[in-house]
């Protein structure tokens, strides 16, 4: 491919140098960008709820050693490529659960193992809308994925916390 770039002889020459560098990022930048995978990932029922874009502009950039990758829709985000932790805001607000739940960082999560696959979902507890994280503990620690997302999570208000057995009130 030959680009030849035709400058007018009244342009300064350094906006010819500006000209010429625009033309030839704009043919190559698809073929840098085409380098990325994009990973798909379904947007939540409330996902255009505005507090979930307050929590996604401060999402970390890395967690652990997964670097944070584009998605295909709005409020969701993913590490790893390929994905090691995958985040959708705006799923559900669990209701009650036997299923296990962890406190990190002042933020509750609801954690449920999926016994066929041993995949994790963790979902936001008492917080409107609830952020769910789906990772593979073997491959990436939840504590270390919990406590990167905590800052981010806490920016949806908490309006209930998890209460365990021991902290349950007798009747």
């Amino acid at each position: 491919m030959s680009v030849t770039a035709r400058l007018s002889p009244k342009l300064n020459p350094k906006a010819g140098q500006l000209v010429r560098s625009a033309i030839v990022g704009a043919l190559f930048l698809p073929l840098l960008t085409a380098c990325s995978s994009v990973a798909a990932v379904d947007a939540a029922p409330d996902a255009s709820n505005p507090l979930c874009a307050d929590m996604m502009v401060v999402l970390p950039d890395i967690i652990g050693d997964a670097d944070r990758r584009t998605t295909t829709s709005q409020s969701t985000s993913a590490w790893g490529d390929p994905s090691k932790v995958v985040l959708r805001c705006g799923v559900q607000v669990p209701t009650p659960t036997s299923d296990p739940c962890v406190s990190v960082n002042d933020v509750d999560w609801v954690a449920h193992e999926d016994d066929k696959t041993g995949i994790w979902t963790l979902t936001t507890y008492g917080r409107t809308p609830a952020t769910e994280v789906v990772l593979d503990p073997n491959v990436i620690p939840s504590s270390t994925v919990l406590a990167s997302l905590a800052d981010a999570a806490a920016k949806i208000p908490a309006q209930k916390a998890c209460v365990s057995v021991d902290k349950s009130e007798q009747l």
